[in-house]
């Protein structure tokens, strides 16, 4: 039982932490870097800041895949499939909640074929439990493609598309600021961090480095914790991933959807959603998997029957949104309620079976 409880306490310790060190300090190095290098606002919101988002889940795959030769690799694997569905259910379904999103159409559609033909690619690497290193560079290579296509798609639109992610956490950093106890044990740490980063505004590089130093430990404590607490309780690990480091990891961008949708930008949630998945796929799985065959040789093995049926559901998760969204381009209050319950019986099927 303590063991249990200790391993819980890390697990949430490390979540608490790795929110911070990503919102205030790696977000915002990433975001000078984009300034620095002009890209578009939608470029730098699905590559750039994407990256920010996600990085807690990359950090998690890639250490998974090279700690202990990579037998807790469906850890990693199942925290980026686990997350894509809760964006998907929880956020876009506590956004509705907020207030009734009417739908960009043009910028969902495009992120939506993105979306469910970089899922299709995943169960068909999936169906043998094999990762070889074409399939690996062929999501790496997908996501490229994508960022063509938004270029593109920026001067097409004249530089008018706002860039959603950039938005949420640039209002995720506002809500913070008005205050609270969580805050104030916040600030206390983000000033011990402070020592080592300087201001990130500024020295953006070194803010970029510590960041990604001080990810990589939390990542490692997180998951070594994770594996301790399946274990202790008898569950695959695999299964952590899927729903407890998923929905932890993912807690930061939910708050920050609810705070855009209760200011009447409701699309900008559900696009962050969506925008988001497409690079916790394509790179998240992508990149970590081409890292270690490229540095290692061989293949990748993946458990097929735990990540097989989640990224199954995940695709279901994709057409019952997308479903949604075209009935009026409006993601009603009833409809988000119908997705937080899909997400609860996605979590209560996973424990139970």
């Amino acid at each position: 039982m303590i063991a249990i409880l200790l391993n819980l306490l890390i697990i949430l310790i490390a979540i608490y932490l790795l929110g911070i060190v990503t919102n205030e300090y790696f977000i915002i190095s990433l975001d000078q870097i984009s300034h620095r290098l002009r890209l578009p606002h939608n470029v730098a919101g699905a590559s750039l800041m994407a990256m920010g988002s996600s990085a807690p889940e990359l950090a998690i795959a890639l250490l998974t895949l090279f700690q202990k030769g990579g037998i807790h690799s469906d850890v990693g694997a199942g925290t980026i499939v686990g997350s894509a569905v809760f964006n998907i259910l929880v956020i876009t379904g506590m956004s509705a909640l907020a207030r009734p999103a009417r739908i960009t159409w043009n910028v969902v559609v495009r992120d939506v074929v993105v979306y469910i033909a970089s899922i299709g690619i995943l169960l068909l690497i999936f169906r043998d439990g094999t990762v070889t290193l074409i399939e690996a560079l062929t999501l790496v290579a997908m996501y490229g493609v994508y960022i063509l296509v938004l270029f593109n798609w920026n001067a097409f639109s004249h530089g008018r598309e706002i860039g959603v992610i950039e938005m949420v956490e640039e209002t995720l950093s506002e809500e913070h600021e008005r205050g609270g106890y969580f805050r104030r044990i916040s600030l206390l740490i983000t000033r011990a961090m402070g020592l080592l980063t300087g201001d990130v505004q500024q020295h953006f590089l070194r803010g970029f480095l510590v960041s990604i130093a001080f990810i990589g430990i939390f990542s490692w404590f997180l998951v070594n914790a994770a594996v301790a607490f399946a274990e202790a309780i008898g569950v695959p690990p695999v299964l952590i991933g899927l729903t407890v480091l998923a929905g932890g990891t993912s807690v930061p961008d939910l708050m920050a959807s609810v705070v855009v949708s209760r200011q009447g930008r409701g699309d900008m949630a559900v696009a962050n959603a969506i925008g988001s998945n497409v690079f916790d796929i394509l790179i998240g799985l992508g990149l970590p998997w081409a890292l270690v065959m490229l540095l290692q040789g061989g293949s990748v093995r993946v458990g097929t029957t735990d990540l097989w049926q989640a990224t199954e559901a995940l695709l279901g998760t994709v057409i019952l949104l997308f479903i949604f969204l075209t009935t009026g381009r409006v993601l009603s209050r009833r409809e988000g309620w119908i997705l937080l319950s899909v997400y609860a019986g996605f979590v209560l099927w996973m424990w139970v079976r």
